[in-house]
């Protein structure tokens, strides 16, 4: 299996000392913004032909400054990962607002800029606390686990290949601009993460930047993926030949819902774990306490407060992560191969629930 040089960075050390908190999200501070059609397109796309207020990534060209503002607040609220405003800026992820392919470094690059002009106006107040830009890497809106045809069940709106091709375009962007991690984020469909695992790898075999990759799945209640069906067991066995720094969930559940499905996580994953609870309907109180009894059963290592509508939901999480309890690295061995007794080797397959072979 290969294995990164993470010598450049702090964060893996940082990770063991204590739960990292990953800010909040942005499409609901872009909402905030009230900003119309007209203020999103800027003079450059005015005569655009296809509505952009539903592609909140072309504000890191139209109104940089704003972006900026967000990451600035989470920072000062307490985050120590913020993530780039280009949860859809691949080729595949503009196809529907017809934008040319020639934007997608364009508008990556800027808004890593943005995040790290965040950082350093952060760092001026408070210059000894790390501080780290998430590269956000969003599933699109093309899948390949389902049919786009009732009539052909084979029919597929993408192709492995082609979603190969998109997502390693988005990460050398990316990371040429500069961010610290890889955030495949929201994965719905795990082939679509796949081939973002794939171009990633690809990226880093042909000499680019070695960063951390974190990733994280949208899970229903009953503990699946929305698309691909997938339990959390048969998730993890599909990803976890990757050399993950964090697998988590994100926020399509609210803590207490989420908790059984965390520990689920805990028990089948050996990657170090990630929540991003859901705390839009919490107040902020109430909120602190829910994620605290996940924070104290689970082998956390990076919280995301999702979906806030306030600053208020950041700041006593923080005071909660201030606890500094003292983690292990999480062993379980028992999803990859391992042995059991007698002669035979057990290998998990990842279709919609783990399937073991003993070979």
């Amino acid at each position: 299996m290969p294995k990164f040089d993470y010598s450049s960075s702090i964060l893996p050390d940082l990770i063991r000392e204590r739960i990292l908190l990953l800010d909040g999200a942005m499409g609901t501070m872009i909402q905030r913004l009230s900003l119309d059609e007209r203020a999103v397109r800027g003079d450059r796309f005015e005569a655009h032909s296809k509505d952009l207020r539903n592609f909140p990534d072309i504000l890191c060209l139209t109104h940089p400054e704003k972006i900026t503002d967000i990451h600035l607040a989470y920072l000062e609220a307490g985050s120590d990962i913020i993530e780039t405003n280009t949860f859809g800026a691949s080729p595949i992820g503009m196809l529907e607002y017809e934008l040319p392919v020639s934007l997608v470094n364009e508008i990556n690059r800027a808004a890593v800029d943005c995040a790290r002009k965040a950082i350093e106006m952060s760092a001026k107040r408070s210059p000894n606390r790390p501080r780290f830009v998430a590269g956000s890497i969003g599933p699109t809106t093309r899948q390949m686990a389902i049919s786009v045809d009732p009539n052909d069940a084979s029919k597929r709106s993408t192709s492995f290949p082609e979603m190969v091709d998109s997502y390693r375009v988005q990460v050398a962007s990316l990371v040429s601009a500069g961010v610290d991690i890889l955030l495949p984020e929201t994965a719905i469909d795990t082939l679509n993460l796949k081939a973002c695992l794939f171009a990633i790898q690809d990226y880093f075999d042909q000499g680019g930047r070695r960063v951390p990759v974190m990733v994280s799945g949208t899970f229903d209640r009953g503990g699946r993926t929305f698309v691909s069906g997938q339990s959390i067991e048969a998730f993890v066995a599909a990803v976890e030949h990757f050399p993950l720094l964090t697998i988590g969930m994100n926020c399509a559940l609210g803590p207490d819902i989420m908790r059984q499905h965390i520990e689920e996580l805990a028990k089948v994953s050996s990657s170090l774990l990630t929540d991003q609870g859901q705390a839009y309907f919490l107040i902020p109180a109430y909120a602190s306490v829910r994620f605290k009894n996940i924070f104290e059963a689970n082998q956390l290592f990076i919280s995301r407060q999702c979906l806030i509508t306030n600053f208020l939901h950041t700041n006593p999480f923080r005071i909660i992560l201030e606890l500094r309890r003292g983690k292990q690295d999480i062993i379980t061995d028992h999803l990859t191969i391992y042995e059991v007794p007698g002669t035979y080797t057990r290998r998990t397959l990842e279709l919609l629930e783990p399937y073991y072979l003993y070979l």
